[in-house]
Formats: C-alpha cells, structure tokens, sequence
C-alpha cells in the first residue's frame, strides 16, 4: 500500500528504509564504459557529453539517458549528470556493500557525485530497494537526495496539487526487513483419519 508521508515523518521513513549497508565500495575505483551514439570531449575542461541512447556502467553502476554529462576534476573524480528524452526518465542503479540489494532509480534528470557518492534524482523522482530481484522498499517525490556512504535519503515533495511543478507529496511503500533468526513455522498435522468397512454411522 502505498503512504503519503508529510515531510515531518521523513527522518523516520529514512531510517526504515535503509538497512544498515552501503553502496559498493569497490565501485569508485572502477574504470568508467560508456556507449553512445555520439560523443563530444572537451580536453581543457575535461568534460565529456554523450548523446543518444546513453548507457554508463562503473563496477555496478548503471546509468542510462539520452544525454549523459561527465567532468572530472583534478583529484580524478568523476560527476555525471544524465538528462531523459522529454516525456521519459534517466535511470540509474548500484548494488548494496556485502548484500544482495541494489538502490535504483529515475527521474527526469539525474545527478551523481564521485567524490561524496551522492545519488539526485530530480524532477517525477522515484527511488526503490531491491532484495534480490524482489521489490522492498518504493519512494517518489519531486526530488530524491541519496547518500551512498550513510545509505539515508530525503524526499521534497514539491509544490502542492494545483500549483506551478512538483507533485506535492511524498509516497512510500516499505516491507519488513526479514529476519534470518527466525525459523520457519513447521506444518501443523491434521486429524487423524480412521479406516472404515461400512457407510454411515457406525453402531455402538
């Protein structure tokens, strides 16, 4: 069922929705592949813009758009930011430290830091929690902020129904978190059934 939660119970929402693992650390030192219909690069800037059917994967992170901008400053970090096809949104996905989880997400601009390993999701933004191939935990909003490193989010609504941009609320959806120590409930046995030779009541 899906809850629209006032901006007042976010901090609550965030901390049942992470589970206490971070993104994959191995990601940041992963070397970037990008596949493109064109590509302009800009060695003084050290700016890269890819067009058409953009597809960005680093370690585990997969970002796709129909425009992905790539900087990398002097340290060598890299930022992206991935722009959608009007009417469409950009994604992006990256596994869980030491689970079998990933974070993945859309909007209609998406933005990721290198260097603070933060996810922005902007504009009809929507974020999920997968364990496994298995949905857990769903959030929309106007724009989602994700920390990699403390796995906590926020979540802006926007402007209310009727105003100019923004849905207005905030809608998530959480599930348990399944806990490994409890054993299953084992079958209870049914009534025990009694041949008989004859039909009907038997005689006393």
């Amino acid at each position: 069922m899906n809850i629209p939660i006032p901006k007042l119970l976010l901090c609550a929402v965030c901390a049942l929705f992470a589970a206490g693992a971070s993104a994959e650390k191995a990601d940041r030192n992963k070397p970037m592949n990008v596949e493109s219909d064109a590509l302009r690069y800009d060695d003084l800037q050290q700016v890269s813009v890819f067009t058409g059917n953009v597809v960005l994967t680093k370690g585990t992170i997969v970002i796709r758009g129909a425009r992905v901008d790539v900087r990398q400053d002097p340290e060598g970090y890299q930022f992206g930011v991935a722009f959608a096809e009007p009417g469409k949104r950009a994604f992006f996905r990256q596994k869980r430290e030491g689970v079998d989880e990933y974070i993945e997400g859309e909007g209609e601009t998406i933005e990721y830091d290198g260097k603070t390993d933060i996810v922005k999701f902007i504009k009809n933004a929507e974020m999920r929690r997968l364990r496994g191939a298995t949905l857990a935990d769903e959030t929309s909003g106007d724009v989602i902020v994700y920390d990699n490193n403390t796995d906590v989010f926020t979540v802006d609504g926007g402007a209310p129904r009727g105003a100019t941009g923004g849905r207005g609320r905030v809608r998530t959806m959480l599930t348990p978190k399944q806990d490994k120590a409890t054993p299953p409930i084992a079958p209870q046995p049914g009534p025990t059934l009694r041949a008989t030779t004859t039909l009907g009541e038997e005689k006393k």
